[in-house]
């Protein structure tokens, strides 16, 4: 049973971690466009944008509170990558 609780000990490291660097990458990515890329793209500004991710990282650093939160900023990252990013990016190729 020991080893059995080692091996959800790591699964959830992994994924705790797993996490964070997809909540960092998503931060670094907002910070990487200019404010103007995010009005042209109609989607929330940059500052909004900034202070979410921002807030997700800390939060993922300080488990202050619940996982609910944790989940919600989570989401919100991911919205980031798979909506904002996508947008941003295509606003650079034209």
């Amino acid at each position: 049973m020991d080893a059995l609780g080692s091996l959800e000990g790591t699964v959830g490291l992994v994924l705790v971690l797993a996490l964070l660097a997809v909540k960092i990458f998503a931060f670094v990515t907002a910070m990487t466009y200019s404010a103007e890329a995010y009005v042209a793209a109609g989607k929330l500004t940059k500052p909004a944008w900034t202070i979410i991710l921002g807030l997700a990282v800390v939060m993922q650093l300080l488990p202050v509170l619940g996982p609910l939160i944790n989940l919600a900023f989570t989401i919100a990252a991911i919205v980031f990558l798979v909506d904002v990013r996508p947008a941003l990016a295509g606003l650079r190729r034209r």
